[in-house]
């Protein structure tokens, strides 16, 4: 049964894993067999990774970008298709926000940042990988959208809609590229704690607040995500596209 979530002869490629979830999914992956292309803006900090990935025996590549601008995210994936000779796992991973504010005090420029970001940036490696995996009419995409795509944001509220957005484009995707045989999937934390939302979760009264609502009553950790992206990566969920899978200590229940 193991053998089902065996990542090994696979390549992936992972937006944003320098740190948090997508460091978590990316050491995952390696774990579990894949050859892992870590994409970032952090360089020195990708590379510290890579080194980690290979401490435990599995091999990594950087690939530095930003994957908010359009020709260095076709850039980076012609490099991850030159050095990995192929790829066979896409992690879309980078994204966040850096405040809260209520929906009358939003500055339009912080709504654009959080949708370029988070939504634009999806879009950019989805349209420089597609034409890989179409062609070879296998691989597994995997979007990191939130709870918030599911539910209301109240002080997040470009965080959520771009979350939303994510969730509709992995369905249409899914929709398209179901019949050539890519897998297209969403992964949805829960809150969870990492140092881009640390503003949130060491400040107590926001913290528990909103773990009032959490059925598990916690912060979930980026490690707790890594087993639903190695299923959604592997063979295990070769019947498996179009889902949201959602890890969230109960918050959706």
């Amino acid at each position: 049964m193991t053998s089902l979530f065996d990542l090994t002869g696979k390549t992936a490629l992972v937006t944003g894993a320098s740190r948090g979830i997508g460091r978590a999914i990316a050491m995952g992956l390696a774990e579990a067999g894949a050859e892992v292309a870590l994409n970032g803006r952090d360089a020195e900090t990708l590379d510290g990774v890579r080194g980690e990935i290979e401490l435990l025996g599995g091999k990594a590549v950087v690939v530095s970008a930003d994957v908010t601008d359009r020709d260095a995210v076709h850039a980076m994936v012609g490099a991850a298709l030159e050095t990995l000779g192929a790829i066979d796992i896409v992690v879309n991973n980078a994204g966040g926000t850096a405040f809260m504010v209520p929906f009358g005090n939003l500055r339009f420029d912080g709504w654009t940042k959080v949708m370029r970001l988070n939504t634009e940036s999806v879009v950019h490696v989805c349209q420089a990988v597609g034409p890989h995996l179409l062609e070879r009419g296998t691989g597994s995409v995997i979007n990191v959208a939130s709870v918030g795509a599911m539910r209301g944001t109240p002080g997040l509220s470009p965080y959520g809609a771009s979350k939303a957005a994510v969730l509709s484009l992995t369905r249409s995707l899914a929709m398209e590229w179901a019949p050539v045989g890519v897998r297209v999937n969403a992964l949805c934390p829960g809150w969870t704690a990492t140092d881009l939302n640390r503003n949130m979760w060491e400040n107590e009264q926001i913290s528990a607040a909103m773990m009032a609502t959490v059925p598990m009553g916690r912060w979930g950790r980026a490690e707790e995500m890594t087993g639903a992206a190695v299923f959604l990566a592997s063979d295990a969920a070769s019947y498996v596209t179009g889902q949201a899978i959602v890890v969230d200590g109960g918050l959706t229940s």
